[in-house]
């Protein structure tokens, strides 16, 4: 149902904080000139913590109008409250999102049979395809690999983003669940890995500013051609692992600023990037051939 790269897409705002729909429109229209196969809106890459309802409501909303069909849109609707998740979800199918991407509920801990029961809630509830989005150094909950098989039986459950950074998990989630269940990487680091054991793609950091080159690594990937994909891989790896580090999305932001396409505005409690942290992102930007 998914497959390639799919840009988790940043939230663009004004120097007031206000969301930037001009901004957020020429990100997208960015992507799609560069043959990104799906736009994630809302994630944690989208600062979706830091969003009001209203806003979120409206980046999905715009993100749907201005893709028109083009390309799928996953929304990002999860929270650590069902009834909020359901809201959002119900909201984003609405609008007309292609799918639903719903993260583990943090900071409440739920059990394996908590988290059973939360996805299949939305499932039952709202029809719309769903990706769990499994990233439990976010989130301190980790959905284990039988419980994601269990819900994979329910036809709206379609696929897993997979960032545990534990590349077994992949080959688990390929080996239990069906045929048609999609893997994405939640890790650009792993993305090659993890289609190499089955998966189909990426939820992408990196596609932020180098959306042409993950594209073309998936492209390449499913076609065959092993040797371009691993060619990609490698020359994308110095921004995968410096667009992390420090927490996402301050240097994917910083680095769009470099490029000229963002101002680097980001919403409390995250912060600019020290200026070593800056210097280190810029000279990555240079090495790639990006600025």
């Amino acid at each position: 149902m998914f497959q390639g790269s799919y840009v988790a897409l940043v939230t663009p705002f004004k120097d007031d904080e206000s969301l930037d729909e001009a901004k957020l429109k020429e990100l997208i229209r960015f992507q799609l000139d560069g043959g990104t196969h799906g736009i994630v809106p809302c994630g944690t890459t989208g600062e979706s913590p830091a969003l009001t309802e209203a806003e979120h409501d409206r980046v999905i909303e715009l993100t749907v109008e201005t893709v028109n069909g083009r390309v799928p849109v996953i929304a990002g609707t999860g929270s650590n409250s069902t009834t909020r998740t359901l809201r959002a979800t119900q909201h984003a199918k609405s609008a007309g999102a292609d799918a639903a991407l719903i993260v583990t509920p943090y900071y409440n801990k739920p059990t394996q049979e908590g988290l059973y029961a939360h996805y299949m809630t939305i499932a039952d509830t709202v029809d719309i395809p769903i990706v769990i989005y499994n990233v439990p150094g976010r989130c301190g909950t980790d959905i284990l690999s039988p419980t994601i098989a269990r819900l994979s039986a329910h036809p709206n459950i379609v696929g897993l983003k997979e960032a545990t950074g534990e590349l077994k998990r992949a080959s688990e989630v390929v080996s239990l669940c069906p045929d048609d269940f999609v893997v994405l990487s939640g890790d650009d680091v792993n993305t090659l890995p993890i289609l190499a054991v089955g998966g189909r793609g990426v939820i992408s950091v990196v596609a932020n500013v180098a959306p042409a080159d993950v594209a073309e690594m998936c492209n390449a990937f499913h076609a065959g051609n092993w040797e371009l994909a691993r060619k990609l891989h490698y020359k994308t790896l110095s921004l995968a692992v410096n667009l992390f580090i420090e927490t996402n999305p301050i240097p994917a932001k910083t680095a769009l600023q470099l490029m000229g396409k963002l101002n680097g505005k980001l919403r409390l409690p995250l912060v600019s990037m020290g200026i070593r942290n800056v210097d280190v992102v810029q000279k990555t930007l240079r090495e790639v051939g990006l600025i």
